[in-house]
């Protein structure tokens, strides 16, 4: 294996990274101690196989893009996998009560928190033709649980009632601090399509 020609010359070295740190840096094939440019590390391995086709799912209509933050946050709403044989995964990130601006929606209101999630998710999975009735497993993320749970599992029981759901999607709860301190609960889910083969 060679290196690439930016590690063989002396660079001056940025003091925000470590030595420990510019040796991981330089294992992944990106510059020891400068930001790495977009599109850097572009070749493919030959992997002998097709890569499985994805791509992201979005719903702009009630819910900002995850990469439009101002803080230049790195994941997709979710992502739509096929697969061979006509199977489909609707993978969705944590999704909150968050705005089509980007904007946190009904900051200290738990309940209004978990419906507007409710409903961002909804229209994520409306966007790929899918509905809650597709949905296999739920993670579920609120900030204080103690407080908090008694009216989550409320609101997801008359939710998934009102849907008819059964058997209901698997499902884990977790206190978590979550990435704004004004969000109350954070969800994601797993979905999966089968074609109808026609």
């Amino acid at each position: 294996m060679t290196k690439a020609t930016y590690f063989e010359t002396p660079v001056r070295v940025d003091s925000r990274y470590s030595e420990a740190e510019q040796a991981e840096r330089r294992a992944l094939g990106l510059p020891p101690d400068a930001p790495a440019e977009r599109g850097l590390i572009s070749a493919l391995p030959r992997l002998g196989r097709p890569v499985v086709r994805k791509r992201a799912i979005r719903a702009p209509h009630v819910l900002n893009e995850a990469p439009d933050y101002p803080q230049a946050v790195s994941f997709s709403r979710g992502l739509r996998v096929e697969l061979e044989g006509g199977v489909t995964h609707l993978f969705l990130s944590g999704t909150a009560s968050v705005g089509a601006d980007g904007e946190t929606l009904h900051p200290g209101d738990f309940r209004a928190q978990c419906w507007r999630t409710y409903r961002n998710l909804t229209q994520l999975l409306e966007s790929e033709l899918a509905t809650w009735h597709d949905v296999v497993r739920c993670t579920c993320y609120l900030r204080d649980i103690e407080r908090d749970y008694a009216d989550f599992n409320e609101i997801r029981t008359e939710f998934f009632q009102a849907l008819g759901l059964d058997p209901l999607p698997a499902s884990t709860g977790i206190q978590v601090r979550l990435c704004r301190s004004d969000l109350l609960v954070e969800i994601e889910a797993h979905a999966i399509l089968e074609s109808s083969g026609g």
